[in-house]
């Protein structure tokens, strides 16, 4: 069994930011796979669904972002699974609007929610880091990555969500770099910030 995290917050006036990028891809995946109902546990929104013959358990907490891996860590002591089994999928301001990277182990990077994964159930988890690109100065990142994706985000910022679903059966096979590198043929980064248009 495998447990993906979206990281994102869950009030409606959150819905569209650029912090809840894992939230949508969380919402793409149940989508595309036909997984169940969403439903209420482990302090999230929950639904399962099999891909490739694997069992999945998509995640949105309800702790908010900065607490994922409270949640998080209820759904591994529940299902006796180990960090390595745990994919979490979130916003990246360290990388350009729409580049993916996946990642195994390291520090959180000042993510807080990466911080909380750590803590509370363990380094080694997978991360699907998906650039949203950084504002420029320090203390513009918490209104930036709480402000709704620019208009002219919209086409890249969708066809990344829906590469992210799309390739999952190749990540789910360990194929980390294969699985980057479909995305990223499926959801080419923009050649230029869109923010600039």
């Amino acid at each position: 069994m495998h447990i993906f995290v979206g990281q994102g917050n869950p009030a409606p006036k959150y819905l569209r930011n650029r912090h809840n990028l894992g939230f949508m891809v969380m919402d793409a995946i149940a989508s595309e796979y036909g997984f169940g109902p969403w439903r209420s546990k482990f302090q999230s929104q929950v639904c399962e669904g099999k891909i490739g013959g694997e069992k999945v358990l998509l995640m949105k907490p309800e702790t908010y972002y900065n607490e994922t891996g409270r949640a998080a860590q209820a759904a591994i002591q529940f299902y006796k699974l180990a960090p390595e089994d745990v994919t979490v999928f979130h916003d990246e301001i360290d990388l350009a609007p729409g580049r993916t990277r996946v990642k195994r182990g390291g520090g959180h990077s000042g993510n807080n929610g990466i911080r909380s994964m750590i803590a509370n159930v363990g380094a080694n988890i997978r991360r699907v880091r998906m650039g949203v690109g950084h504002p420029g100065d320090k203390s513009r990142v918490m209104p930036y990555v709480l402000a709704d994706f620019a208009k002219a985000d919209e086409p890249w910022r969708d066809a990344l969500i829906a590469a992210c679903a799309r390739s999952l059966p190749l990540l789910l096979s360990d194929g980390d770099e294969r699985y980057q590198t479909e995305v990223m043929r499926l959801a080419p980064a923009p050649k230029h910030d869109p923010k600039q248009v």
